[in-house]
């Protein structure tokens, strides 16, 4: 999921948006600083894959991706980020009908 906040560079304060609980287009930004393709990882667990199974999340977690042992979950520390990544998405929308979308 993802936590969403606008930043005003006027006031340099963060204003809470909302919380998804689902897989959000910004989803590559998780996938280059972890190296763990989340799509393919949603897709394992509904297969009934369990986590300590999945090589991506095995490498996350620094273990062995050509093994099976389970990972505890509640101690083991990930591996740092690999890189630095950053999204962005431009949008329009018309002030004067409601904030409904628009072409600009």
């Amino acid at each position: 999921g993802t936590v969403e906040y606008l930043y005003s560079v006027d006031s340099g304060e963060y204003s809470f948006l909302e919380v998804n609980p689902r897989l959000q287009v910004e989803h590559p930004v998780t996938e280059g600083i972890t190296g763990v393709c989340i799509p393919a990882i949603q897709l394992n667990v509904a297969m009934g894959i369990p986590l300590h199974c999945i090589p991506d999340i095995r490498k996350f977690y620094k273990a062995d991706p050509d093994t099976t042992t389970p990972i505890d979950f509640t101690t083991a520390k990930p591996a740092p980020p690999t890189c630095h990544t950053m999204a962005a998405r431009i949008t329009a929308e018309n002030i004067e009908d409601g904030f409904k979308p628009t072409s600009g």
